[in-house]
């Protein structure tokens, strides 16, 4: 039997296995996720913001190959809060996993005098076959973030997550995450997160953010497993928010 070990957060969720793979993320700039991090921001009342994902392995289907392909919505249901539903969808040779996650996300606190914020949510995992598993795991989380406007915008976050029902072998069930967020020029920006644990989240990622538009993004990284060789894939995210 081949073990599968999924990972990673992007509204949230990326999947990757020795040899069997299964893809789900999310992102950047005020949205659910820097990469796979949580942002401490929630998108405005009434507000609607769409992603389509391509996550994938330049590899031969024996040697862990995969493409992932998925969407992610999120809605502001007031200021604070907000709520997403995301499905993706996995191409590696042999099985075609597929997941839905719904995610919400509340901010509990926010100064501009400080450039400081908090937040806290959870996402819950639904596999639809069984190459997805047969688990409806829970992500929780909580985390901070502070910005330094004379460091040319440079933005810290941290935090620590719990899982639920992750059954046995999933792995580490609480850890941290951290990120980083350094602007280059008033469109492109640096990304970079972790989050700690030998599971399907425990990843290092980092990338380049270019915001086309007010409303548009697209941002391109790459991500590292904690455990496992080879562990690894890149991915291409394009953001528009209405």
């Amino acid at each position: 039997m081949k073990r599968v070990h999924v990972i990673g957060i992007r509204g949230f969720g990326c999947v990757v296995s020795m040899g069997l793979t299964l893809a789900l993320a999310s992102i950047a700039a005020g949205q659910m996720t820097i990469i796979n991090t949580a942002t401490t921001e929630t998108l405005a009342k009434k507000s609607f913001y769409f992603e389509a994902d391509v996550i994938f392995k330049p590899e031969k289907w024996d040697k862990g190959g995969f493409q992932t392909y998925g969407y992610r919505t999120v809605y502001g249901i007031d200021n604070k809060t907000e709520a997403g539903i995301n499905f993706f969808y996995t191409r590696n040779g042999s099985t075609s996993p597929k997941e839905l996650s719904v995610s919400i996300k509340r901010n509990f606190f926010a100064s501009e005098r400080l450039n400081a914020a908090a937040a806290a949510g959870a996402t819950v995992y639904v596999p639809l076959n069984d190459s997805a598993g047969d688990r409806v795991t829970t992500f929780a989380y909580g985390n901070a973030s502070k910005g330094f406007k004379r460091l040319r915008g440079l933005k810290l976050t941290g935090g620590v997550y719990r899982v639920f029902n992750g059954g046995r072998g999933f792995g580490t069930r609480q850890g941290v995450t951290a990120a980083i967020e350094q602007p280059l020029t008033s469109r492109i920006s640096l990304v970079a997160d972790w989050i700690s644990g030998s599971n399907r989240f425990g990843y290092a990622a980092a990338g380049v953010n270019v915001q086309l538009t007010k409303r548009q993004f697209i941002l391109t990284t790459f991500n590292v497993g904690n455990s496992g060789r080879g562990n690894n894939f890149f991915a291409i995210f394009y953001g528009y928010t209405y």
